[in-house]
């Protein structure tokens, strides 16, 4: 391992999607704060839908964790009925926002290029990007996964400079193990983030080992420990797992302790 690769912090983000209302985040923090103190070797991140977001701010102020959104828009301002600028949650206390989810690329037409037009808007509203690749049953049956994943990356990554990779995050979400209880073996999930660090590394040399990468399908509490001790996966990006304080606290733990 080399010095680069020891720098990288472990990171656990939780995507809520769409459940819980404002009242209900402030209930889960409250409850899940006791559960993580003393644990300084990971860093956490809570992406809550966009009604939560100013109770979740309010709730973990002046604790360790950060509040993500679960998406944005490209524009800065402008016609668009019902969508949300960086700006606009930035305001509100975020730092993070998810980019590309499968959910959205799948349920609301979201594209590669879309994706990019997105990652770039946050970054230069100043957000921290959890950018997300990953294929589906189908294009994994039919071994193309490697291709899949080089072009969502690559595609994403148009115009994102060296300096601001440094706020991006890339999780590697296989779409089959997203709410299905099937979970890549560690083998699989560290095949996948290995590639995408050598894609990332040809790309922006150094920097690109220094790039967090996740594995988003289907970690929990049983599993994460051995994901998470593989050399490539620096985290996961959590759906139903976080949404219950108790296996959330101890996929942190387990990040943690590695």
């Amino acid at each position: 391992m080399n010095n680069s690769e020891r720098r990288r912090k472990k990171i656990i983000a939780g995507n809520w999607k769409m459940n819980k209302t404002p009242a209900q985040a402030t209930l889960y923090i409250g409850s899940l704060l006791p559960k993580i103190e003393n644990i300084d070797g990971a860093d956490i991140i809570l992406c809550v839908p966009f009604t939560d977001i100013h109770a979740a701010a309010a709730a973990v102020s002046g604790t360790p964790i950060k509040i993500g959104a679960q998406n944005v828009h490209y524009a800065e301002a402008g016609a668009y009925t019902g969508e949300i600028s960086a700006a606009m949650l930035r305001e509100c206390g975020v730092e993070y926002v998810v980019v590309g989810h499968s959910e959205r690329r799948g349920y609301f037409g979201e594209t590669d290029v879309t994706v990019n037009l997105r990652a770039r808007a946050a970054l230069k509203g100043g957000l921290k990007v959890i950018l997300c690749v990953g294929e589906d049953i189908d294009e994994r049956e039919s071994g193309i996964t490697d291709e899949l994943v080089t072009m969502q990356l690559y595609t994403a990554l148009l115009g994102v400079t060296k300096d601001e990779l440094e706020r991006v995050i890339i999780a590697y979400e296989p779409i089959w193990a997203i709410g299905t209880g099937k979970t890549a073996t560690s083998e699989q999930a560290e095949c996948e983030c290995a590639l995408i660090r050598d894609l990332l590394t040809k790309k922006y040399g150094e920097a690109g080992q220094k790039t967090a990468i996740l594995y988003g399908g289907s970690m929990n509490a049983s599993n994460a420990a051995e994901l998470l001790s593989k050399e490539n996966i620096d985290g996961g990006l959590i759906g139903g797992a976080s949404l219950k304080e108790d296996d959330f606290a101890a996929i942190i733990k387990a990040a943690g302790t590695i």
